[in-house]
């Protein structure tokens, strides 16, 4: 699918609708395993765990490089089951709103916070889609949750994103080009005859653009991190 082609409302409804029954039920027990370290996964799942890691990873970094993280509030939007909130709570992290679609995958990120941390009392959850986070927050990051959704849906979710974005906005998609977009459409990208989710790749210069129109421009910090079965352009903006 071009990811250029625009749903109407109604079908942007019924996306939700998909991913959240998804993750609710079979998605929530094959990706809480992807993002564990069960042995009980597949070459390719095993390839999209490494993939994902290197992506958490490299945020990881920036953040650290930045040494600035203590004082710092998090919004980690669509936070799965805790991959990203964790270690932002180890590292000190002032406070950290949480938020995914999927109760069952807050309940798991919950549960592995009270059992991993310390004190995990730095951090909030909330079950929910995009649009109804809510708050200001000084880094706002979302990662690999646009894949659920066409161009216009993420453009428009990332508009809301960068509303409650003080200072710094952190992203990651599956990026549109050509090669990838044939290797989607023979099923080689995103294999699997259970899954239940439609995978879309985004045109970076949607992002961009419309982020630019809420006053955030990129700092230079652009990725692309990949292992077989997985792409992802992870970008940092911060507001103009």
């Amino acid at each position: 699918m071009d990811p250029s082609t625009a749903p109407g409302p109604a079908s942007v409804v019924t996306e939700k609708e998909v991913v959240r029954s998804y993750f609710n039920s079979k998605g929530f027990e094959r990706w809480n395993r992807i993002y564990s370290s069960s042995d009980d996964v597949n070459r390719v799942q095993r390839n999209i765990r490494c993939g994902h890691q290197k992506t958490l990873d490299t945020l990881l970094d920036w953040l650290d490089a930045d040494g600035d993280v203590t004082q710092r509030s998090f919004c980690d939007a669509g936070c799965g089951v805790g991959s990203l909130t964790l270690p932002l709570a180890r590292r000190g992290a002032r406070s950290i709103a949480a938020s995914d679609i999927s109760q069952a995958m807050v309940e798991e990120a919950s549960r592995r916070a009270r059992t991993t941390l310390d004190d995990p009392t730095s951090i909030s959850f909330h079950t929910g889609d995009l649009e109804t986070i809510e708050g200001h927050y000084d880094t706002v990051i979302c990662l690999d949750v646009f894949i659920h959704y066409p161009q216009p849906a993420a453009e428009t979710m990332v508009r809301h994103l960068a509303s409650l974005a003080e200072r710094r906005l952190l992203v990651s998609f599956a990026p549109y080009t050509p090669l990838l977009a044939v290797l989607k459409r023979i099923g080689s990208l995103f294999p699997g005859p259970s899954k239940a989710t439609r995978a879309y790749q985004l045109r970076e210069q949607g992002i961009t653009t419309a982020l630019g129109d809420c006053g955030f421009r990129p700092t230079g910090r652009n990725v692309l991190n990949t292992a077989p079965f997985y792409f992802s352009r992870l970008i940092e903006f911060e507001r103009c």
